[in-house]
């Protein structure tokens, strides 16, 4: 092989170790919601359906709180031991879990330990997606030549659109192919079991890449990243409040809007976030590809003034009974997180100093999208409830969307490196 085509299939390697993890972290994501209407009765009995729901969505919620802890833990690790290795562990972190969810005992066989068991299950994974993301991004970017950070940093958000996309398929898969009865007794367990295949893949990956290990000379990155650094992981935090509520805008709450306030079928909400998730994952090499020619922040003020400016007309598309004017109004909302996640994922990166930059991009990124968009869908729904009027959602958006407007404008300078800058992210201070 010679040296050329050893570069390239070192490129594609790391690639894939940066990825694979987002995968296994969001094919988890989409099967829990997928199957919490199975999942709620057997852990969680009620008098009531939507008491046993509300109950399961609640296990959900506890990995999104926790989801800071998890980012300062691997964070940490990142920075004092080595990306790779906090890698390999937030990988198993998560696949853990994940199968033993799939061989655990309900709440007939074992009583409340069986509910307890769960939420203590779906914390360890809240763990693990606190530090996977963070530490991937940081992970490709450090590995990639100057003029490529931006596609590099890219895959990582591209791995996991496309496990919330596997996760989905795999479980109407299942459902499709064993009836009813067997999908609420048996068949709900085995994509659960089967996130071993993609935890091994992804942990044979991350061991066979060869890389120089990166670590930090500063042993308390957790007080230099809320102290020296706080400046930094202010910004960065406030810059993902667009990225996380559109997120979940988008790809969450949406397919709940288009049953429960377009009153249209489960099954044609879930076709079109499937479509466009897929259109996604066909627009981020793109706009990556436009931030490492011309910068981050033109793509980033951007996506978040489509998001300030779009997200009523957006709404009102999608408060319809036409599938196709509807698809244009997720449309709208997949073009501006596109755009906006073009730029945003390597300015995360630029904009920690090194020292702190596992442990840093990990707390502001976490408390910025665990909290606003995890919430996105409670909060959108609560505003309907309380004003009546089905386009008050996109108030929210429009907040959040400013928030990182103004941020983007007036607090972020270019990161794009110049043309004779080292291969690793430049320390940046606050």
């Amino acid at each position: 092989m010679n040296t050329a085509s050893a570069a390239k299939s070192k490129k594609r390697r790391l690639i894939l170790a940066g990825l694979i993890g987002n995968v296994m972290e969001w094919y988890d994501f989409a099967l829990y919601g997928y199957f919490a209407a199975v999942i709620a009765p057997l852990f969680f009995p009620a008098s009531s359906p939507s008491g046993s729901l509300i109950a399961a969505f609640g296990a959900f919620a506890a990995g999104f709180l926790v989801r800071p802890f998890g980012g300062v833990l691997f964070g940490r690790i990142g920075d004092l031991i080595g990306r790779r290795r906090a890698l390999n562990l937030s990988v198993l972190a998560m696949a853990v879990p994940t199968v033993l969810i799939g061989f655990l005992p309900t709440y007939d066989a074992i009583g409340i330990a069986a509910p307890l068991l769960l939420v203590a299950l779906r914390i360890v994974q809240g763990l693990s997606v606190g530090g996977e993301y963070t530490c991937s991004l940081v992970f490709l970017a450090e590995n990639a030549a100057p003029q490529r950070r931006a596609r590099a940093a890219m895959w990582g958000m591209w791995g996991g659109t496309a496990g919330i996309l596997l996760g989905s398929g795999v479980g109407a898969l299942v459902a499709l192919v064993v009836s009813a009865d067997q999908l609420s007794s048996w068949g709900w367990r085995i994509p659960f079991v089967l996130g071993a295949v993609v935890a091994f893949a992804g942990i044979l990956i991350r061991r066979a890449i060869d890389v120089e290990p990166v670590r930090s000379h500063e042993h308390r990155p957790v007080q230099q990243a809320l102290t020296t650094h706080l400046g930094a992981v202010i910004r960065v935090a406030l810059l993902n409040v667009a990225l996380g509520v559109g997120f979940y805008t988008a790809f969450v709450y949406a397919v709940t809007y288009i049953r429960d306030v377009d009153h249209l079928s489960e099954s044609l909400a879930l076709d079109l976030n499937t479509l466009s998730m897929a259109i996604l994952l066909l627009i981020l090499p793109i706009t990556a590809t436009l931030a490492d020619r011309i910068g981050r922040k033109p793509l980033i003020v951007a996506g978040c003034a489509m998001l300030t400016f779009g997200a009523v007309p957006f709404f009102w598309l999608m408060h319809h009974q036409d599938a196709a004017v509807i698809f244009l109004g997720e449309l709208g909302f997949v073009v501006a997180i596109g755009t906006l996640a073009g730029g945003l994922p390597a300015a995360n990166v630029e904009l920690i100093p090194e020292p702190v930059r596992c442990t840093g991009l990990s707390l502001a990124y976490n408390t910025s999208v665990g909290w606003f968009g995890g919430t996105t869908p409670l909060i959108a729904t609560w505003l309907i409830a309380q004003t009546g009027d089905p386009i008050s959602p996109a108030y929210w958006v429009m907040l959040a969307g400013s928030v990182s407007l103004f941020t983007a404008i007036f607090l972020l300078h270019e990161t794009k490196p110049s043309a004779g800058e080292e291969a690793s992210p430049a320390s940046t201070t606050s």
